[in-house]
């Protein structure tokens, strides 16, 4: 072949090479994100049926529980799926909820806006998590065992602090301090271990807003308007109060019922705790925001990465039990991640719930004093038809089962509380008793169902129960053979249970303190009952001297005994019917409860007094036991008087 021929072979040869290795060219293809599994028996979460089942629901649950309105958000894949308002805003007008531009208070979900704020500072390296937050304040939180307090167990609800209400809401605008001033009002004493306890705290969050103010330099509200509210278009949503000029007319008016007339816009002091008010549509903003790495329509108010720090965190005082993320709360339900947070003023009640794994959000506020349990059926009911649970095999419980129940049996107290003020009455009212049936089942008469019934718990594996017939799941931790503390998952991310010592047993305190209330009662009532039967029968008074004295002391100090528990049922009766009117202008009254306080504790030596001259003098029987019995009914009262800090000088609670 000659030397031309050889070169063209070659020259074509290579062409055709050329061209056959373009013909076999792979180009991938674009990722595509995994497809988001279907649970088996779910319906499609469509606006269509979405909107049928909740104009199904909430019309007949508002009604039901006479409530004025409510609204409901639902997004999903980036966008707002359903908005819809039903009820009124004003019932007197007539004028009917807008999803899009009527504001709710939604209470607690604030706090996500708060922790949004400090992780956007995490993020400029002006916070740090774990350092002491005295770092950032110009007053001291005091150390506990020798431990500050950091943002990270702030944004946990672990820093150890008591429970306050003092102050949380402003019922009159003259006593309205604001956020900064009320951190600063009073630091609640710690009584946990920094980073143990889950115990909810509105002063760590408020207190995490001032610190957002104090390193941003800019008012809270101001900061949150400029910072998240404002770069997510939240046009109808403000932590203002009172409201700014242009969003007060879309306030809901707020009811305790919608058949009684409106109430006042509610001031809340601890602003970074509870303040905002914000439209449905506005909170599906921010929703979505959480759900699509910290953007909305190209805002960006927290990186992916932030985000996922938050969302990621998880710490369970309870091992089995839902737990709590970085501001989130886990909320799990039919094996569905739920992160979220509720949220409750005196008029307003709300519920946010995020599905990342689904790109799903639910957001419900309803205006009333009580919803009734309507939250709980929305969003129970919406995890059921979207999202149902797989099937389950019954397992058996487990041989220990007996035994592991044995070890709960006892009273609990609620770890959110305070132990420093006359708040500690509520902790006392409010232990929960477990028991043990037959069977080895559980029984918690304080843990009821919606026919108020007590639950019954059946263990599933060591130390942690279920609802027999429910979900909710009750679970222990325990430790070298005892009980640290329970829980429940309503509760878990935030409040434990911890066992109560037979000393401070409402077992025999409340019996107890019945007792010597009624025999109090008895000896005012018939102090002049006996007077008068002696003047109708014309029979002169049998003591005389020192003797009489002492007995018509006795009298006065059993009458001012009773006008000081009298005082006490009062003022848990006011924090029952409205938190609000708990502020400094209450003040006073407690002044007043505390003296006769004071005088009933002096009427003890006209008590011993009273015994004293009646046990001198043979016979009398009947004087001589209720004599006893009455000095007997003064001393309890150092005992419930020091336990539960009724006469304490400050006035902070």
């Amino acid at each position: 072949m000659s030397r031309p021929l050889r070169l063209f072979l070659c020259i074509f040869l290579s062409m055709f090479a050329t061209a056959a290795t373009a013909q076999i060219e792979i180009h991938p293809l674009a990722e595509k994100a995994p497809p988001k599994p279907t649970p088996l028996g779910a319906r499609p979460l469509s606006a269509d049926d979405a909107g049928a089942w909740l104009d199904g629901l909430m019309p007949y649950g508002l009604a039901k529980n006479d409530l004025a309105g409510a609204v409901v958000v639902i997004v999903k894949d980036g966008q707002v799926l359903l908005a819809k308002g039903y009820g009124n805003a004003d019932v007197a007008a007539d004028k009917p909820v807008d999803p899009a531009s009527t504001l709710f208070r939604v209470g607690s979900i604030s706090k996500l806006f708060t922790w949004t704020a400090v992780m956007q500072l995490v993020e400029q390296g002006k916070l740090d998590l774990d350092a002491d937050v005295n770092r950032y304040l110009d007053f001291r939180i005091p150390p506990r065992d020798g431990q500050p307090v950091t943002l990270r167990e702030l944004m946990t609800h672990t820093p150890g602090f008591e429970e306050t209400i003092k102050n949380l809401f402003a019922g009159d605008p003259r006593h309205f301090l604001g956020n900064a001033a009320w951190v600063k009002e009073w630091v609640p004493e710690r009584i946990y271990p920094p980073g143990r306890v889950p115990a909810y705290s509105n002063y760590g969050a408020a207190l995490a807003g001032y610190i957002v103010q104090r390193v941003s330099g800019q008012p809270f509200d101001d900061y949150v308007g400029q910072h998240i509210l404002q770069p997510l278009g939240m046009q109808y949503a403000s932590f203002r109060q009172p409201l700014p000029a242009a969003l007060a007319p879309h306030m809901a008016r707020g009811y305790a019922q919608a058949s009684a007339p409106p109430k006042p816009f509610e001031l809340v002091n601890a602003a970074a705790a509870g303040a905002l008010s914000a439209s449905g549509e506005a909170m599906a903003r921010f929703m979505l925001a959480q759900l699509q790495g910290g953007s909305y329509h190209g805002a960006q108010i927290l990186a992916p990465a932030t985000l996922r720090q938050m969302q990621d965190y998880s710490r369970a005082a309870v091992p089995g039990l839902h737990a709590m993320a970085l501001g989130f709360y886990h909320m799990d339900r039919n094996g569905q991640e739920i992160l979220g947070h509720g949220g409750d003023t005196q008029w307003f009640h709300s519920e946010l719930a995020l599905f990342p794994q689904q790109g799903v959000g639910v957001f419900v506020s309803i205006d009333g004093s009580d919803d009734g349990g309507l939250r709980k059926q929305l969003l129970d009911g919406f995890t059921d038809r979207y999202f149902p649970a797989p099937p389950e095999v019954p397992q058996p419980a487990p041989a220990s089962a007996r035994r592991d129940g044995a070890l709960l049996v006892g009273r609990y107290a609620n770890s959110r509380t305070s132990a420093s003020s006359f708040m500690a009455m509520l902790g006392l009212l409010s232990q929960v008793r477990i028991e043990q049936d037959r069977n080895g089942e559980l029984v918690t008469p304080g843990f009821r169902n919606p026919a108020g019934r007590p639950l019954h718990w059946r263990e599933v594996a060591p130390f942690l129960w279920r609802e027999v017939g429910g979900r909710d799941r009750l679970g222990a931790r325990v430790e070298h053979g005892q009980v640290r503390w329970l829980s429940i998952d309503a509760v878990s991310p935030v409040m434990v249970f911890l066992p109560v010592s037979g000393l401070r047993s409402a077992g025999w305190n409340l019996p107890l303190l019945g007792a010597i209330v009624l025999l109090f009662a008895l000896v005012a009532l018939l102090w002049p009952v006996a007077a008068l039967v002696r003047r109708a029968c014309g029979k002169p008074f049998a003591l005389a001297g020192r003797a009489r004295l002492w007995y018509r002391l006795s009298r006065v100090a059993a009458i001012a005994q009773l006008l000081f528990y009298a005082g006490w049922v009062g003022v848990l009766m006011r924090i029952d019917a409205s938190i609000a009117e708990m502020d400094s202008g209450f003040d006073g009254v407690l002044r007043l409860i505390q003296l006769f306080g004071v005088l009933a504790i002096l009427g003890i030596a006209a008590a011993a007094m009273n015994a004293w001259h009646a046990w001198r003098v043979p016979g009398g029987w009947w004087r001589k036991l209720n004599s006893a019995a009455l000095l007997a009914a003064c001393l309890a009262t150092l005992w419930f008087v020091g336990s539960l800090h009724l006469l304490v000088l400050h006035l902070d609670y």
